[in-house]
């Protein structure tokens, strides 16, 4: 079959024939029906994150965004059915840890990252594997299509996690969202989805429309701005109660920071790359002195999947807005290469495999 491979780090992504995977006792395989083109497929394109030990090697098959159809079905899997439709969260997590057990299996003692480790090859290909498949693979209500629950693996479930379950946001309260790719456009839809209003930051103005239009109350350009955390604390009349990095990079990490009031909560979304090498320098003694409090989102469990499919149902969300396109299996290489120079708005969504 046909997948997206990685051959090296900075090297031309390849597509590829590969060995078609088989089931295993607790998991299915997914006929790929969409699978959402992510910032991540490029750190991990980039060779980041081996200091938190989720380095991709060359071979890897990378998409970690997907939904498909149930095709095959082990053994010992109980509660799902060849024809089935799914969503895969990628943090394949074991279902039996203590934070599975639970409801934290985003956190799960065993995760394996999907697309990013050779025991869970990704979705960037006709089929994919999913382990302790009745945990982990979440059928879809009737009806939904499976291009708009392409984000729901990572970046719309991520700022939907983050939001929902570890922010303590309020209707009203003013969220901050600092950075307007995927994740950053999920989240100023999820705020504005739970009420609360939203200042989209961001350097260019194609990105800030689009948060204009999944809800955004105000925007401001960073490059036009000479101190960018002070002017979205004035847009968020006087500071934001949550302040979103959803990019990882230093910069807006410590903007995101500086535009929250006193007694805010910063939620990092976006995971830094080599430049960073996963540490970023912080106010502390700021920090403290304003009761700052600093929350990470990673995932979002699969049992907690109908709180977004309610919301969907009830037309209070609607993940497929933040689609920007839909493409084929070969225009991947050069869509995560574009991400180099942040050329990509919304989600590009692979559709033909």
């Amino acid at each position: 079959m046909r997948a997206v491979v990685l051959q090296d780090h900075g090297e031309p992504l390849a597509v590829e024939d590969v060995e078609r995977p088989e089931a295993g006792p607790d998991q299915v395989v997914v006929e790929t029906e969409a699978c959402g083109v992510c910032r991540s497929d490029w750190h991990a394109w980039q060779g980041d994150w081996e200091w938190v030990g989720a380095q991709a090697q060359p071979g890897q098959v990378l998409g970690h965004e997907p939904a498909g159809v149930v095709s095959e079905v082990g053994e010992d899997v109980e509660t799902l059915r060849e024809g089935d439709r799914v969503a895969v969260p990628f943090t394949l997590a074991d279902g039996t840890c203590p934070h599975c057990r639970q409801g934290h299996a985003n956190v799960c003692e065993t995760v394996l990252p999907l697309g990013f480790t050779s025991v869970a090859p990704g979705a960037f290909a006709e089929a994919f594997p999913v382990r302790a498949a009745d945990y982990n693979a979440v059928r879809l209500p009737d009806g939904v299509d499976a291009v708009d629950m392409a984000g729901l693996g990572c970046r719309f479930a991520t700022a939907f996690h983050g939001l929902a379950h570890r922010a303590d946001l309020s209707a009203g309260d003013w969220v901050a969202v600092h950075g307007c790719g995927g994740v950053g456009l999920s989240a100023v839809h999820v705020a504005d989805a739970l009420g609360a209003n939203v200042v989209a930051v961001d350097i260019e103005d194609e990105k800030l429309d689009a948060a204009s239009d999944l809800g955004a109350d105000e925007t401001l350009n960073a490059a036009d701005a000479d101190s960018v955390g002070a002017e979205t604390k004035a847009l968020a009349g006087g500071g934001a109660a949550v302040a979103v990095d959803a990019l990882g990079v230093a910069e807006t990490c410590r903007n995101a920071l500086s535009s929250l009031g006193s007694r805010g909560q910063h939620l990092q979304i976006g995971l830094t790359t080599g430049e960073e090498g996963g540490e970023i320098a912080l106010p502390t003694d700021e920090m403290v002195m304003k009761e700052v409090d600093f929350l990470g989102s990673f995932g979002m469990p699969p049992t907690s999947y109908d709180e977004i499919f309610r919301m969907i149902e009830r037309g209070k969300l609607n993940p497929g807005a933040i689609v920007s396109e839909t493409i084929g299996l070969g225009d991947v290489p050069d869509r995560i290469a574009a991400m180099s120079e942040f050329d990509t708005v919304g989600i590009p969504v692979v559709t033909e495999f």
